[in-house]
């Protein structure tokens, strides 16, 4: 049995630009699909991908610029992705805030902070997506993390936000249901932290691992594909691409 086709069909990638974001980027863009790449503050890098897959394949990519905290603007983002490709067909909830948040010094801004990006906002764009998936049998994928299970100490914030997004997830397979399938991805160690992790700390994480390795960019881009092409029956499901390092942790 042949894989579906992707090609002429379109996605919505929220922090498409850089890190696991691009990398998803690249896989759809070459699997034959029509990009709506978000970014907020990477505008850089935002522009340099959308020209290095446009020169790939041409008028393909359109870059959208948004701060997804302010829910007012994300209908809005929605549908300028369905203006110009005519169709919606995927939404990939990928944008997200990661830093710590002890409790004892945790402040009600960082709170609303990481609410918003990691579960807020994806919830009001599937909202706002919901009736140009269902038209179009699509899906949608949330990017959760191995922490949603068992929370990462010293990150209490974070790790509630991303288990309301494994809930959500479930929740709107229910909502969306017969049309659209609804998942998620669980990244382990992908790529470090920008603002975090120790030498020490990356190696205890590392010999937690079971492959012994970190894992890349391309093996949650390679998910998201799989999910999005050859998952047909999967639905309302979180899928771990980590190593192992849910087993053992």
């Amino acid at each position: 049995m042949h894989s579906l086709s992707l090609n002429g069909q379109s996605a919505l990638i929220t922090g498409g630009a850089r890190r696991i974001g691009a990398a998803i980027s690249r896989h759809l863009h070459a699997a034959g699909m029509n990009l709506s790449l978000h970014y907020h503050r990477s505008a850089t890098e935002a522009q340099a991908l959308a020209a290095e897959l446009n020169a790939q394949r041409p008028a393909s990519v359109q870059l959208l610029s948004a701060d997804l905290r302010h829910t007012a603007g994300l209908a809005a983002v929605v549908h300028n992705s369905l203006d110009r490709w005519g169709r919606l067909d995927v939404l990939i909830n990928n944008a997200s805030s990661f830093y710590p948040t002890p409790l004892a010094e945790a402040t009600e801004a960082q709170w609303d902070d990481l609410l918003a990006s990691n579960l807020k906002a994806p919830f009001f764009l599937a909202q706002a997506a919901a009736p140009a998936l269902r038209q179009y049998g699509g899906s949608l994928i949330n990017l959760v993390d191995i922490h949603a299970e068992r929370p990462r100490s010293g990150h209490p914030i974070y790790s509630a936000a991303k288990a309301g997004l494994v809930t959500l997830t479930r929740a709107l397979a229910l909502e969306l249901q017969p049309a659209v399938r609804v998942n998620a991805i669980a990244p382990g160690a992908i790529l470090w932290a920008e603002n975090a992790d120790s030498p020490a700390t990356q190696q205890a994480i590392l010999d937690r691992i079971p492959l012994g390795r970190r894992g890349d960019p391309d093996d949650i881009a390679r998910a998201v594909v799989f999910l999005i092409r050859d998952g047909t029956y999967i639905n309302g499901q979180v899928l771990a691409v980590d190593g192992g390092r849910s087993v053992s942790m």
